[in-house]
């Protein structure tokens, strides 16, 4: 026994050395704060119903519908259950597990019997013997160099990364309805200008076809007139095909067939877009669920190369049964028939001496996978910064391009009404009115896309900051939220 404790806790002290502390994130690896900034100077996380900041109650219930029918989201809650079960799995190995076992056997065999007639006859007699007994048998596998803790961590980290895998679902079904909606409504607005204009270009070809048939224009101008009722007429099936595909995108998304889509009129411009300011960069690692989840990918990555490293150690199992027999052990031994009692109890070890380097070559694996992680882990952080920057940079401009072309706008329908003003008058060159109509129009067209932009900018800045998500929103316990599942029947 004395060597036997020697001999465990030397193997305990090589358990100890294989288990190493998961790789760290360099001090450097985030920065202390934005380069780009807004106007705004109160950081101002989003809050988990950012949608609702824009005040547009379609667009709300539009998310809603999204997050109880959306398709994809449906089946990152089924892996999100997945995952949860296969913890609990885990977690069942720290416990002993309790068995019935009930036997019976029969035993069949002819003997002869000599028969007591004068005849002198013998006959044969069939014998039946029947043993049977029934015993509760417990067992339980000394996780004694932690191998089952360390697929129970495995298990968690990788239902804590389903469950962020989830979250980073949500987050794009939600972020993809609001933008695909601001798209929607940015065509249909574009759409509504083209006709706006072909009819104002077709009221003008009336004029000018007088003015020719009066002879006070050349033909020439009648021509060019038509041209651009042309192209403007040629533009609208374009558009048409668009808000058609959009259309289409927003009711995947909602996970409904497109012909069921019903929407109100609305207009870019009644839609408040919301003031958002990040908070320090380093907040982003509990804001954002792909770096959580990609932080516990990893966590469950160094778990599987502990355990592969404690794979060189012996498994230590302990047994016990106790039940009820027939025959009971003494009377078995006896050869006398009666119930007992029958009980047992033993250890066993077990340790592998040669696999052909199998151990060995599922720790290298193992350490690779680790690394690979730990490279997804660096190059997401990395990607969520960029996001952020890009999205703060993103509106800073396209707030500044708005602003001009709203004064664009107002310049060119002056100079489009004084221009027909003058060529009604005679006073003026059509060539004037043709050009002032192209500039209005595509002012009209360009600012109607920056509204949309703006807006989708604000959603993607949104999303880059983790759409109000934190880790601490997520459970530590093992058990899965059957309220996230979608809807779906």
């Amino acid at each position: 026994m004395r060597g036997l404790g020697t001999g465990l806790l030397v193997l305990s002290g090589v358990a100890a050395c294989a288990s190493t502390p998961p790789p760290a994130l360099p001090a450097d690896a985030v920065p202390a704060h934005f380069e780009q900034t807004l106007d705004a100077t109160t950081p101002l996380w989003p809050s988990a119903i950012w949608w609702r900041e824009f005040q547009d109650e379609q667009l709300d219930g539009l998310i809603a519908q999204a997050q109880a029918h959306n398709w994809d989201l449906f089946q990152a809650s089924a892996r999100v259950r997945q995952a949860d079960a296969r913890a609990r799995q885990a977690g069942a190995a720290l416990l002993p597990a309790v068995d019935l076992k009930a036997n019976s056997t029969s035993y069949y065999g002819r003997t002869h019997v000599p028969s007591g007639t004068d005849i002198g006859r013998s006959q044969e007699v069939t014998d039946q013997e029947t043993d049977y007994g029934a015993a509760l048998a417990v067992s339980y596998d000394l996780d004694f160099w932690g191998k089952h803790r360390d697929e129970v961590s495995a298990a968690r980290s990788t239902l804590r990364a389903t469950r962020a895998e989830r979250a980073t679902v949500a987050l794009t079904v939600t972020a993809g309805v609001a933008s695909t909606y601001f798209a929607l409504l940015a065509v249909q607005e574009r759409a509504a200008i083209a006709r706006a204009n072909l009819a104002s270009a077709q009221t003008l070809l009336g004029i000018v076809q007088r003015r020719v048939d009066a002879g006070y224009a050349a033909s020439a101008d009648l021509t060019q007139q038509r041209a651009s009722v042309a192209a403007l007429s040629a533009a609208l099936p374009v558009l048409e095909q668009q808000q058609l595909e959009i259309r289409s995108a927003l009711a995947l998304l909602l996970g409904e067939p497109p012909e069921q889509l019903t929407l109100r009129a609305a207009r870019l411009a009644d839609i408040q877009a919301p003031v958002v300011q990040p908070g320090l960069p380093a907040q982003l690692l509990t804001r954002r669920p792909d770096l959580v989840g990609a932080e516990s990918a990893l966590s469950a990555a160094h778990a599987d190369l502990a355990l592969a490293r404690k794979a060189y150690l012996p498994d230590i199992s302990l047994t016990a049964s106790g039940g009820v027999a027939y025959p009971a052990m003494a009377a078995a031994v006896d050869t006398l028939p009666g119930f007992g009692l029958a009980a047992s109890a033993g250890a066993s070890l077990t340790q592998a001496i040669f696999d052909g380097g199998r151990r060995h070559q599922k720790v290298e694996e193992s350490a690779a996978r680790e690394q690979e992680l730990l490279g997804a882990y660096r190059a997401a952080i990395l990607a969520a910064l960029s996001d952020v920057e890009n999205a703060l940079g993103s509106l800073q401009h396209l707030t500044a391009q708005e602003a001009a072309l709203r004064t664009q706008v107002d310049a060119s329908q002056r100079v489009l009404h004084a221009a027909q003003r003058r060529y009604t008058a005679g006073s003026a060159d059509f060539l004037a009115v043709t050009e002032a109509q192209r500039a209005l129009y595509g002012a009209q067209d360009q600012l109607t896309d920056i509204q949309r932009a703006r807006l989708a900018g604000v959603v993607a800045l949104f999303k880059a900051l983790g759409g109000g998500w934190e880790s601490s929103s997520m459970s530590d316990t093992t058990s899965a939220d059957p309220k996230t599942a979608p809807t779906h029947p």
